[in-house]
């Protein structure tokens, strides 16, 4: 199936049902009076994220979604129906925006969440509604509300905890297949990757996390070079990155420094919170450096790269140091749930505490006005 990750549709709500203005027929029953029912609301849109959806490609082709409208009020009291709602599945990871504004409707980060993004008309009055002691026989009736109507771009970001950066032929897709049970394409050329691929990375049986792959950038990426800079999106919500540098490319003319600096340049370009985000070098194909030379390869390339937060020296294709720089990321991202479950309890209980102190002051102030 073709990956999309961007997609802009129509959604148009019901429109509510107009209220009915009748008044009673029955044989013997002389003034009837009014009996005209309400007419029924619009049907809604909602959206919701699914985990088994991974793609946005049926909001490709089929662009616009139209809610039924409520029908109309009857006489005998009757109300019209309510339209039927629609509901749009999508990926989980979805952000959906307002396509003139801007404004942010739904992230849709857990699978079930829900959100309204065009909410259905109001139905109208019946004229029973209007009757008085004074206006016994009401001719009023309101008309229902029209639907929202709205132009909604979406944008698919990935949910994954550790996200890989690199030129193309890094050893990106060869290192996720080492780690996890993804089979990414792998071949001798470029850009064999084109969309982003995850996988799930289990350092035990209770321990585990995701890890995203997504095509190699180039330099002036984030000026729209290559095909990177079009999934850099997907690394938004990962926890840490990592830098895998090719240490041993077949053209001597390349340089691993150079070409290392490069991306953590357009990384800066593209989005400084991104750039902020840990990172990590992984110096990848470390096997095809002869074991003479390979300490001091090492210590000159870091010598020249600059100041890194921690390095590792790794082989994705046989597997060499794969398995303590997936221990290593597991224990970082434990540290960093447990820093994020800390500080939500700790919002928590400064709220609690907060509103236990309202309380305590409002019960002061009762007492002193009854005093």
């Amino acid at each position: 199936m073709k990956f999309f990750d961007e997609a802009r549709i129509d959604v148009i709500a019901g429109d509510g049902g107009n209220g009915m203005a009748s008044f009673r027929r029955e044989k013997f029953v002389p003034r009837g009076g009014p009996d005209g029912g309400d007419g029924g609301r619009g049907g809604s849109i909602y959206a919701v994220a699914d985990r088994n959806i991974n793609t946005l490609i049926d909001y490709r082709y089929t662009r616009t979604f139209h809610a039924s409208n409520g029908e109309k009020g009857g006489s005998s009291d009757c109300y019209g129906k309510g339209g039927d709602d629609v509901v749009l599945r999508m990926p989980v990871g979805t952000v959906i925006r307002e396509l003139e504004s801007g404004e942010l409707l739904a992230d849709l980060d857990e699978d079930g969440k829900q959100v309204l993004v065009a909410r259905g008309g109001r139905g109208g009055l019946g004229n029973i509604h209007f009757k008085s002691s004074v206006n016994r026989a009401p001719r009023k009736r309101t008309l229902g509300e029209e639907g929202e109507r709205r132009t909604l771009y979406l944008e698919l970001k990935v949910l994954a905890d550790v996200g890989l950066l690199g030129m193309p032929n890094a050893g990106k897709s060869t290192f996720i297949r080492a780690v996890s049970s993804a089979r990414p394409k792998v071949a001798d050329y470029p850009f064999t990757t084109l969309q982003p691929n995850l996988g799930v990375v289990r350092t035990d049986e209770n321990r585990s996390f995701v890890i995203a792959d997504v095509p190699g950038l180039i330099e002036g990426a984030a000026d729209g070079a290559g095909l990177g800079h079009r999934f850099l999106r997907h690394l938004s919500r990962t926890h840490l990155l990592l830098h895998l540098v090719d240490l041993a490319p077949l053209d001597p003319e390349v340089d691993p420094v150079r070409d290392a600096l490069a991306i953590a340049d357009e990384l800066r370009k593209y989005d400084t919170e991104l750039y902020d985000k840990p990172r990590w070098l992984v110096l990848n194909k470390v096997d095809l450096i002869d074991e003479a030379e390979r300490a001091q390869r090492i210590a000159d390339f870091l010598a020249a790269y600059g100041e890194v937060e921690r390095h590792f020296e790794i082989s994705a294709l046989n597997g060499d140091g794969c398995k303590a720089l997936t221990f290593a990321i597991q224990d970082h991202l434990d540290a960093e749930r447990a820093r994020i479950a800390a500080e939500a309890e700790a919002l928590a209980r400064a709220a609690a505490e907060a509103t236990a102190a309202i309380s305590t002051d409002n019960e002061d102030l009762s007492r002193t006005e009854e005093q």
